[in-house]
């Protein structure tokens, strides 16, 4: 073969990884840019419907009415004292929902005679909503901060207990016996045993109990509170500025799924270390 049909056959192998890249990076652009195409096109529709007057302003205000007004409260600094104290509640009743759910499961997944005491009545209780603990929540502890924190601690604290105990029932027995015969105290056991292939299971539960978190807060808000995104769409629908709600309903929704997608990727480390675990114990 002469040198010409060398350079060709070298260009031409040059060419086609070019597109070959081109194309990959164009598929993982387009992935990339498939969870936004619904909103984009939602939000197409309302600013359409909107100038063309297809919805009322006083149904549902246009989408530069909702930015001015989110504009405005970003400026003047109420959405971040608002955002703040909503922030501060949650992580508080998560704190001690997480930290109650990861004792009371591991307890019950450590011991067939607690969970047999303490399930089924845990199984029942958890079947009232927040909503319905609030009066009598409210008669101990009165309107003040203790209140929020105790019905976002029972939010939290459902999935978080479920998610424990069956953590702990899901490791296998044969670990556990290797355990044993090696002498390991019950502390030792947990703690070197179980919470390792626990883990990804745990991170599922806190998940889920910032979830039920999250919503309680502003459930808990539109109900008691004077400050907190809650009130803000409380406020706004008592004045009936409905660009005041969508605004708070938007900063709600992008900060529960800003925290979503953290607790997702730590979810997801959490199962590789998981499997990485399993992996070396077998």
């Amino acid at each position: 073969m002469n040198t010409a049909a060398i350079a060709r056959a070298h260009a031409s192998l040059m060419q086609g990884r070019s597109i070959a890249r081109v194309r990959g990076f164009a598929g993982t652009a387009g992935h990339a840019l498939l969870p936004i195409l619904l909103p984009m096109a939602l939000l197409a529709i309302w600013q359409t419907g909107a100038a063309q007057g297809w919805i009322s302003p006083q149904v549902l205000p246009s989408p530069t009415d909702v930015w001015l007004t989110l504009h405005d409260l970003a400026v003047s600094g109420d959405l971040w004292l608002n955002v703040a104290a909503s922030l501060s509640r949650v992580l508080v009743g998560f704190a001690i929902g997480a930290l109650l759910g990861i004792m009371l499961g591991a307890a019950m997944g450590a011991s067939r005679t607690i969970e047999a005491y303490v399930l089924p009545t845990f199984n029942a209780l958890v079947q009232i909503p927040v909503l319905a603990w609030l009066p009598f929540v409210l008669l101990l502890v009165g309107i003040g901060e203790p209140l929020k924190y105790i019905l976002i601690a029972k939010a939290a604290l459902v999935p978080v207990t479920l998610n424990t105990v069956q953590a702990f029932r899901q490791v296998p027995t044969s670990y556990l016996d290797v355990a044993r015969v090696y002498g390991f105290t019950p502390r030792q056991r947990i703690l070197e045993v179980v919470l390792p292939l626990a883990t990804p299971t745990l991170f599922t539960g806190l998940r889920l109990g910032f979830t039920k978190a999250w919503l309680s807060l502003v459930v808990v808000e539109l109900v008691a509170s004077s400050e907190g995104l809650g009130y803000l769409i409380v406020y706004g629908r008592q004045l009936f500025q409905l660009d005041l709600v969508m605004a708070a309903v938007i900063v709600v929704g992008a900060i529960g799924y800003a925290i979503d997608r953290v607790l997702d990727f730590c979810e997801r480390r959490a199962k590789r270390h998981g499997t990485a675990v399993v992996g070396a114990s077998t």
